[in-house]
């Protein structure tokens, strides 16, 4: 989710710059312990069959062969907490996610008609915001989303990786469709080209009319190049200024604490711990 994964950006962030200083300088994370807080009094409201039930937490204990931690069982509350603790914001309130976030938000939202209901209304009840490409799947294994924990280094396109890096895997069939049913391999690239370069899939078709897959695949790595291309040249500058880094990091920080903490001290209070 969005301001989930804007958090995980900034610890990305933070474990690069410790490691640009090879030492315990930068040790000191900056942290907003409110996420954690409200997670908590969130986990009290939810049991434990809803947490099981969804479908993220079967297909990654179903990986781990049933050994899933209770961490990742409580995944989707702290995702809960993240959105709901920045209820000023219009961020959490209208919520862009993929199809495979779906239910998480199904959870924050009853998480926080129960909160008021048992409480007063307090939280606002996010919207979801699907895009057109509802899903980004796994180059690999067009049947499953593209996930950056994959171990397999070839189903997934990285922001940062190479053009050498940024290749695609499809069926090898002689002509460019969209069928996903039938064709999930090329559908799957037809479907990521028509993202990266803002285009219906009827469109794109039309456009690869006469390329064969073999070299229909180039010309999809050479969209994707194109289009992060921008993003990593900024990403590359960045990593050079570590002192801006920091500044950035610790000002987001100190504003994301200016906003977290008067709401989960009036959680807290409506709950009865002040």
């Amino acid at each position: 989710m969005a301001l989930h994964s804007a958090w995980k950006a900034r610890e990305c962030c933070w474990s690069f710059i410790r490691a640009l200083h090879k030492g315990s300088a930068a040790s000191s994370t900056p942290q907003v312990p409110e996420h954690t807080q409200l997670s908590w009094i969130l986990s009290c409201m939810v049991r434990l069959p809803r947490l099981q039930h969804l479908h993220q937490w079967k297909a990654k204990t179903a990986k781990q062969k049933h050994d899933g931690t209770a961490d990742l069982l409580t995944y989707p509350v702290l995702q809960a907490a993240d959105i709901l603790l920045y209820k000023s914001c219009s961020q959490s309130t209208n919520v862009p996610v993929g199809e495979d976030q779906v239910q998480h938000m199904e959870l924050v939202q009853d998480l926080a008609q129960s909160f008021n209901k048992k409480y007063e209304e307090f939280f606002p009840v996010p919207k979801s915001i699907l895009t057109s490409m509802k899903k980004v799947k796994s180059l690999r294994d067009p049947s499953a989303k593209m996930s950056k924990s994959d171990p397999d280094k070839l189903a997934t396109v990285g922001i940062t990786d190479s053009p050498e890096e940024i290749e695609a895997v499809t069926d090898f069939t002689s002509e460019v469709t969209y069928e996903p049913a039938g064709r999930p391999g090329v559908s799957n690239l037809v479907a990521l080209h028509a993202a990266v370069a803002g285009l219906p899939v009827q469109e794109v078709v039309r456009r690869s009319a006469g390329l064969d897959t073999a070299r229909y695949k180039l010309a999809v790595a050479d969209a994707v190049i194109e289009k992060f291309a921008p993003i990593k040249r900024e990403i590359e500058k960045l990593k050079l200024d570590k002192d801006h880094l920091e500044k950035v990091l610790q000002a987001g920080s100190a504003k994301a604490k200016e906003l977290a903490h008067p709401v989960c001290q009036e959680v807290k209070k409506l709950v009865g711990f002040l």
